[in-house]
């Protein structure tokens, strides 16, 4: 399953992703919050509940915005089971689902234009792991340290 949050400087654009998830890549996506704007809501409350949920199955994947993506990227990271990463190019995205198996993606609501943000996500739930054993290794140690 693929959830989705947001806090208001990321708002507009999860918006816009939402629409772009359901409409044209016919992906079924779970918005967690928040349901209406509101400039004094707090992204710890929303990052928390995304990454909860794609703990809970290897499969599922997030995606957070915020203004710059690093706030609900360092909270996700606080989850055991989590390997959030901000998505700042396709590129980097890429390498992080290939070589890190990420499950979150952090996006910065405040400078990603809509086009570049929905490459980004597509590349993100596009890209698969790669299994390749120097990664599989590394990852192993990420998760002895959880």
């Amino acid at each position: 399953m693929l959830y989705i949050a947001s806090d208001h400087a990321g708002f507009q654009l999860k918006k816009t992703l939402v629409a772009y998830l359901t409409k044209v890549l016919k992906m079924p996506v779970e918005d967690l919050g928040p349901s209406s704007f509101d400039e004094n809501d707090d992204y710890p409350d929303f990052a928390r509940a995304v990454a909860e949920r794609v703990a809970e199955v290897h499969e599922n994947r997030g995606i957070l915005i915020c203004g710059s993506g690093h706030g609900v990227c360092i909270v996700a990271n606080k989850l055991h089971r989590i390997r959030a990463v901000l998505g700042p190019s396709i590129e980097s995205v890429k390498f992080a689902r290939k070589d890190e198996d990420a499950n979150i993606v952090c996006l910065a609501g405040r400078t990603l234009s809509d086009e570049h943000a929905r490459a980004i996500v597509k590349t993100f739930l596009e890209t698969p792991f790669s299994g390749e054993e120097r990664h599989v290794r590394r990852l192993q140690k990420l998760a002895e340290l959880e």
